[in-house]
């Protein structure tokens, strides 16, 4: 079972996942969940990276929570089994930023 990250765990793991991100593309905290809001130029596109996403998503047998309207969605991650952020969502929102 994965271990809940630390408040230093999860700002130094933030801090590299934003390192290359603008600033209006940053994850953030939000009600101790790491989150971030992704836009796209069609639906057919945000629902292509959200088909890629479950794929990977299946593979860490971690799955995200997320939203979509449009071209936006919206994602919410945390670790149900750690009761927090973990290793695991940081894992998952990187692979994210890789296919968008």
């Amino acid at each position: 079972m994965p271990e809940k990250y630390s408040p230093e765990q999860i700002e130094e793991a933030l801090a590299e996942l934003n390192a290359n991100l603008a600033s209006e593309e940053r994850w953030t905290i939000t009600n101790a969940k790491l989150c971030k809001t992704f836009r796209f130029k069609s639906f057919i596109r945000a629902f292509g990276w959200m088909t890629q996403i479950a794929i990977w998503a299946e593979k860490l047998k971690h799955h995200p929570e997320w939203f979509n309207v449009y071209n936006k969605v919206e994602v919410e991650l945390t670790t149900h089994d750690a009761d927090g952020i973990s290793e695991l969502d940081f894992k998952l929102a990187s692979k994210m930023e890789l296919l968008k």
